[in-house]
């Protein structure tokens, strides 16, 4: 098994939540025009990879809370929480007095957003989508939003060349790997990612496949698909100490015993905003997911 993770692990907690925030697809909550807060002095960052850009071009000192599934830099989780980012409670949002809402795109629920909205909060969402492309439209539209786009174009410049490095050389390996993206394994049942998620992103960037590439979202898979699937390794979370599982636990599943992966004991997992969050840190990750792979001859 190969455990990676770019920081002590933290709470177990945050990062489920963090885990079910990255695994859901993003829809705005509403179709307005965004709200003009370049001058916003108090923001309330929602979603780790906004929070992670804030930090990158060091406008964290505007920053007066974040949700849940921001605990990178440590330095974030200092600031109060306000929740989970598609739970949010209006009463803890507000308790902050923000002048301005930052937020990923599905962030809400829409009535929390709309009890914000008449209390005169302004908000931009941040769209994303689970490739280079989203990566760097993320940092683009933070450093738009807040004013501060000659710093962001500085920061894309620099982690769209770490990722067409880490991109190129996971290419160059011309592997064939077969990788499958587990979420759970709850009850015994599996619950696994296809296509359109960012598991599905970081598998391809690193050079690999995913073996569940014949649905879109994530699904449970039952017995007869996982054994059909043959994937090559299997790719997880890590949940936290003393919240992760082992191989040996992982493989205990009858099914996924009998594939490759279990047959060759190929397990990784990773902390989850590093792998999944595709913020500024995706270059690396994909380095790392790579010689993962290539450490147990992928």
């Amino acid at each position: 098994m190969t455990l990676l993770s770019p920081r002590p692990l933290g709470r177990t907690l945050r990062r489920i939540a963090l885990a079910a925030a990255l695994t859901l697809p993003a829809t705005p909550a509403f179709a307005e025009e965004a709200a003009d807060i370049s001058g916003a002095q108090r923001i309330v960052s929602i979603g780790g990879s906004v929070t992670e850009i804030m930090y990158a071009l060091g406008e964290e000192g505007r920053l007066v809370a974040r949700d849940s599934t921001s605990g990178f830099p440590d330095a974030a989780t200092a600031l109060p929480d306000v929740g989970y980012m598609r739970a949010l409670s209006p009463e803890g949002v507000l308790s902050v007095k923000p002048d301005a809402i930052l937020m990923l795109d599905g962030s809400g629920p829409p009535e929390a957003l709309a009890v914000l909205r008449e209390a005169g909060v302004p908000y931009v969402a941040v769209p994303e989508t689970y490739d280079r492309a989203g990566i760097l439209g993320k940092i683009e539209k933070v450093g738009e939003a807040i004013g501060a786009g000659d710093k962001a174009a500085k920061l894309s410049e620099q982690v769209a060349a770490e990722l067409d490095a880490a991109i190129n050389e996971a290419k160059a390996r011309g592997r064939d790997a077969r990788v499958l993206f587990i979420l759970s394994m709850n009850g015994g049942r599996i619950l696994a990612s296809g296509t359109g998620t960012a598991a599905n992103g970081i598998i391809e960037m690193a050079g690999a496949t995913n073996a569940m590439g014949v649905f879109e979202g994530y699904k449970q898979i039952n017995d007869e698909a996982l054994i059909a699937a043959a994937p090559d390794v299997i790719l997880m979370i890590s949940r936290g100490e003393g919240h992760t599982a082992s191989a040996d636990q992982v493989f205990a599943n009858a099914s996924l015993a009998q594939t490759p992966a279990g047959q060759n004991k190929r397990l990784i997992q990773m902390d989850g905003l590093y792998l999944i969050g595709f913020g500024p840190r995706t270059g690396a990750a994909v380095r790392d997911l790579s010689a993962a792979l290539a450490d147990m001859g992928l």
